[in-house]
């Protein structure tokens, strides 16, 4: 059952990703380009997304156990680290570089879109090796 609602909270997502043209990266490359041919609708769809969570947030906590699951999975920690700065500055840069960010991609790859056939693999690359980086900064350290 989990597994059929992750699937169609995934499609809708999706869907609206498509919808909301954040899955073509001309528009998005717009939407960056503050002094040149700035495109602010996806403002818009921002503040709609940012609208929505916030009163969906309110609503899920609000009932004290998920639907489906038998917790909630929410962030523990709230130190600032070098990771927590660095990891969104490269996400930012790639975004603004390739005009895509992960979910978008992946929608773009089941649209044909061409620039996703170097975009995919080297955020896989990312991905491995921030995995890397994790692991080898978690390892303890002998003197």
């Amino acid at each position: 059952m989990s597994f059929l609602v992750n699937l169609a909270l995934g499609l809708l997502f999706g869907a609206g990703l498509v919808v909301s043209g954040m899955s073509d990266p001309a528009k998005v490359l717009n939407f960056l380009d503050l002094f040149g041919a700035w495109d602010p609708s996806l403002a818009f769809v921002m503040g709609g997304a940012v609208l929505v969570t916030f009163l969906g947030y309110r609503l899920v906590l609000a009932r004290g156990e998920p639907i489906v699951g038998n917790r909630f999975h929410l962030p523990t920690r709230g130190d600032i680290d070098a990771r927590i700065v660095a990891g969104p500055a490269i996400f930012g840069i790639g975004w603004g570089l390739g005009g895509f960010c992960p979910g978008p991609a992946l929608t773009a790859v089941g649209l044909g879109a061409t620039g996703t056939l170097a975009f995919i693999p080297a955020m896989i690359l990312g991905m491995w090796a921030a995995r890397l980086l994790a692991e080898d900064n978690a390892a303890p350290r002998t003197a």
